[in-house]
């Protein structure tokens, strides 16, 4: 089973939730579904130190 984290809703969803524009994943897990924001988050800051 996949888990999205929605972004209308601002909570985590099983695959039959929300449209996929509306919602970040598929993540592996319920909980790596949970931390979806702060995992993109992260990503994007290192992204953005690379830049110098």
């Amino acid at each position: 089973m996949s888990w999205y984290y929605c972004l209308v809703h601002q909570r985590v969803e099983p695959e039959d939730g929300c449209p996929n524009v509306e919602r970040m994943g598929p993540y592996a897990t319920e909980a790596d579904a949970a931390h979806a924001l702060e995992t993109a988050k992260e990503r994007s800051d290192a992204y953005d130190a690379g830049d110098d």
